[in-house]
């Protein structure tokens, strides 16, 4: 049976194969002629398949060596060079062409000079404001493409809890409302606060017949028709594409579905006694995770909430590629309440993000120092974030990084690497005596970029070593390092730091995202660096430095 191959097709191939040689650089006589002739074929009248060689060449605006590749599309369904530059191509870039706004000569800037390979760095991007120190790209245009990346990513499937948060909430608001009657509660992996949510559930008392006239009203679409006896479950879809589940079960049987639908299945299979199982029941679903909970278990009104946080540790400003100036950073911690704020603009390496070189550094300095009396008591700490290279030693002279009160030292480049080679890096900076806090440590992005491969228990190990603190970045694309990990760090004696690595005044409302990420684990505020007084902080800066002999 012979394969139909399409005009469009055919010119899709050809539109794809000009776009792919801008992006890598390629001869522009040579790009023009193939969306030339992608062009020329969309608009012919009659189908290329079927036709001689000498007929298809005689087409205005394909040539002879057009017509080849066209005859080579038609005999085996696909083109040899086409391949060849999809195989030269990051998947992510490709993707890219998807994006309104983005042509391929932005994009060739995007992948070869920002070196971002996907889309979800792409967005992590233009929220640090990364793009506006490269030619072409403006605020409106930055603006324009994460506009255009959220629209897309609203439709992928999965979804970060603090995107999801604000449906979920309101929807939870209008159910309770709609149904006064019936016992409603949400469940499943938002109950259970997971950094990635991939559907909604709720357990409800409610008929089916009243969910499915509420979810008329609330413009969700039925998604199927089976009807399970006995775990009748109604599923819907919303207009973003965001997978809804009822659960449907009775009064006297609510508490017990829900519990059962709020605990990860590790968690729930481990409850094998009636002691376990009535201790699991005095535990919040975001601690129904992991078993050793239930061999050591904690008080959930000691868990760390997200007013016991104190300051704002790992901020930018416009000194490097922050949106708000330094003055404006404080006043806003100010005028939500935090003791002070320590700034951690990027070091001279990330020049792509304007990073402080030496002079930069002291005229930073004495800013800080003017605010520090304008503003007493609140207090503005010298910081930097600085890049951890290649070899693994920090991106400036022990002579400049002692001029700083703090050193969050983080990976920012390189970023595909071997776990023995991201070992070398860490380990060497976290042995660097000014090394106050590891940023970041995988350099993770939530469903865009799964971090650099590490041992987890050796960098933890190391940490408490050196009398090194680990930050959980809590930006919700990053919750890096990962909540699975803070249980071995707490028993080690580590240190953790909820940071908001905020790129803009908004930015600190991130805090949330952290702080119900360590919760999972259990953290408590006296081992959370940024829940830390004022006058704690100071002292812990001063002890630190005299236990490393600097």
């Amino acid at each position: 049976m012979t394969t139909t191959i399409s005009n469009d097709y055919i010119a899709d191939q050809f539109t794809l194969l000009s776009k792919l040689m801008d992006i890598h650089g390629e001869n522009s006589f040579k790009t023009r002629s193939y969306s030339s002739a992608a062009f020329a074929i969309e608009k012919l009248p009659t189908p290329l398949q079927g036709l001689p060689l000498d007929k298809i060449t005689s087409v205005k605006g394909i040539g002879e060596a057009i017509g080849k590749k066209i005859q080579e599309i038609l005999e085996s369904g696909e083109l040899r060079l086409l391949n060849e530059y999809i195989h030269r191509t990051p998947p992510g870039v490709i993707a890219m062409l998807q994006i309104k706004g983005l042509g391929p000569k932005k994009i060739a800037t995007i992948w070869k000079e920002i070196e971002i390979e996907s889309i979800g760095e792409l967005l992590y991007a233009c929220q640090e404001n990364r793009l506006l120190l490269y030619k072409g790209f403006g605020d409106k245009t930055q603006n324009n493409v994460r506009e255009a990346i959220e629209f897309m990513l609203k439709n992928q499937g999965s979804h970060l809890f603090a995107e999801i948060e604000p449906y979920a909430t309101s929807l939870n608001n209008q159910l309770t409302t709609a149904l006064p009657d019936e016992q409603t509660a949400i469940a499943g992996q938002f109950a259970r606060q997971l950094e990635i949510i991939d559907r909604l559930l709720w357990v409800t008392t409610a008929s089916q017949q009243k969910i499915e006239s509420i979810t008329q009203s609330l413009n969700l679409s039925a998604q199927s028709d089976d009807k399970l006896s006995t775990t009748p479950t109604l599923t819907y879809k919303s207009a973003e594409g965001l997978l809804i589940d009822f659960l449907l079960t009775t009064p006297d049987a609510f508490a017990t579905t829900l519990f059962e639908n709020s605990c990860s299945t590790e968690f729930l299979e481990a409850l094998t006694t009636p002691e376990t199982r009535n201790l699991a029941t005095q535990l919040p679903p975001f601690l129904r995770e992991q078993t050793h909970i239930l061999d050591s278990p904690i008080d959930p009104s000691k868990i760390i909430q997200p007013q016991d946080i104190k300051a704002i540790i790992h901020s930018h400003s416009t000194w490097s590629d922050g949106s708000n100036t330094l003055e404006e950073m404080a006043q806003a911690c100010i005028a939500q309440g935090f003791q002070y704020l320590v700034i951690s603009d990027h070091s001279k390496s990330a020049f792509y993000a304007n990073g402080l070189k030496e002079d930069r550094i002291l005229e930073q300095h004495a800013q800080i120092a003017e605010l520090n009396k304008k503003l007493a008591p609140f207090h503005i700490f010298k910081s930097i974030e600085c890049d951890i290279l290649n070899d693994g030693a920090l991106d400036y002279s022990n002579d400049i990084l002692a001029t700083f009160d703090l050193v969050i030292a983080s990976v920012h480049s390189n970023l595909k690497m071997s776990e023995e080679k991201a070992m070398m890096r860490l380990l060497k900076a976290i042995e660097n005596p000014y090394t106050t806090i590891l940023g970041h440590m995988t350099g993770r992005l939530l469903l865009s970029r799964p971090g650099y491969p590490v041992d987890h228990k050796a960098i933890i190990d190391a940490c408490v070593k050196n009398k090194v603190v680990i930050e959980l970045n809590a930006h919700p694309r990053r919750l890096d390092m990962d909540w699975r990990h803070i249980a071995y760090a707490f028993d080690q004696g580590a240190l953790i730091s909820i940071d908001p690595d905020a790129h803009s005044i908004n930015g600190y409302a991130d805090i949330r995202y952290g702080t119900l990420a360590a919760q999972k684990a259990g953290l408590t505020p006296a081992k959370n660096l940024s829940s830390f007084t004022l006058d704690e902080f100071k002292t812990y800066l001063t002890q630190r430095k005299a236990a490393r002999g600097i």
